[in-house]
């Protein structure tokens, strides 16, 4: 072999040594979750992904899987919880069932907006909820929110609470969901998100509630005819990692996680806005009556002896704590 080949052949050599190094310092991190990339969290999970790859110079590569891909909620936590998956966001309402302190976020009426919601979970309350997660098999990095939830349906406008009664109404696999349709008069059923368009379209159920940006992403105005502005619960999510994928990363590649984590809440929360600022008039345009004036406190006056039993459940001073935020 001549020298010039030899040469060569050392350059290739090394050259591919260095790509594997660097591919073995990679740590991929596939991120499932159920919304569409294009939703409010579909654009934060992007924006932490090119953040946290930027600034750790390629050593943490975050994978997205929105639309369901690797499952629904249920499914990807789980996968998270036994490391199958590395990272999820999804409702805290659904954590709920492996996280059961977070299921005080779910009663109804608790949040006054927004950024009384985000204040919470940025605060004391949020801090010691996502320290729950720590013995549920999941490492918490941030809590934020997918706005309000609203109630769409396909039998008739519901402008009153005896307009909600009968009619079956989708709700996310969470027990105080359940509790409060019931108690409301409607028939809740729980279904995976990925189940309910076709649910809605073959007349399974009436309705579903999400707020704004998920009822556009996932299509439901599609196959429903009336929108509700209720705004009768707040949506929050968690964002969490597996803690062995965690723990792999170093000391320095876990702290650019976990601020780009806590600031894709922030992006999410922009979003957010943006949607619902255009997201009625959407739906209006899809052929959908909007009914935005709603006597809410005839809605809380039935959820009366639901409240008394959340209170004994969680406490009322835990609850007058998020309640009393400013």
């Amino acid at each position: 072999m001549s020298k010039f080949n030899t040469l060569a052949a050392l350059m290739i050599a090394a050259g591919a040594m260095l790509a594997h190094d660097a591919a073995a310092q990679t740590k991929v991190l596939n991120l499932g979750f159920v919304g569409r990339q294009t939703a409010p969290e579909g654009i934060g999970m992007t924006t932490m992904a090119e953040k946290v790859k930027a600034r750790t110079n390629g050593r943490v590569d975050i994978k997205l899987h929105p639309g369901g891909a690797l499952g629904g909620d249920r499914e990807v936590i789980e996968g998270v919880q036994i490391g199958t998956v590395e990272m999820t966001i999804s409702s805290t309402s659904i954590f709920a069932n492996f996280v059961p302190d977070v299921q005080v976020l779910d009663i109804p009426f608790l949040f006054r907006d927004f950024n009384h919601a985000q204040g919470v979970l940025d605060g004391a309350v949020g801090k010691e909820l996502l320290a729950k997660f720590d013995a549920r098999g999941f490492k918490g990095l941030a809590l934020g929110g997918i706005g309000f939830r609203q109630l769409t349906n396909s039998r008739r406008p519901v402008a009153d609470l005896d307009d909600v009664k009968g009619l079956k109404i989708r709700t996310q696999e969470n027990p105080i969901h359940i509790q409060v349709w019931r108690a409301l008069g409607a028939q809740p059923t729980p279904m995976a998100i990925p189940e309910v368009f076709t649910a809605l379209q073959q007349g399974v159920m009436d309705g579903q509630e999400n707020p704004i940006g998920a009822i556009i992403n996932n299509r439901f105005g599609q196959v429903q005819k009336y929108l509700t502005i209720t705004n009768h619960a707040f949506t929050p999510v968690a964002l969490v990692i597996s803690p062995a994928a965690f723990n792999a990363l170093s000391p320095a590649d876990r702290q650019v996680l976990q601020e780009e984590a806590i600031a894709a809440m922030a992006v999410t929360k922009a979003e957010v806005a943006k949607v619902e600022q255009t997201g009625v008039d959407q739906l209006r345009g899809m052929g959908l009556q909007v009914v935005e004036k709603v006597d809410t406190a005839k809605f809380q006056a039935a959820l009366a002896p639901t409240f008394a039993d959340l209170a004994k459940r969680f406490g009322e001073s835990t609850i007058n704590r998020i309640k009393d935020f400013k």
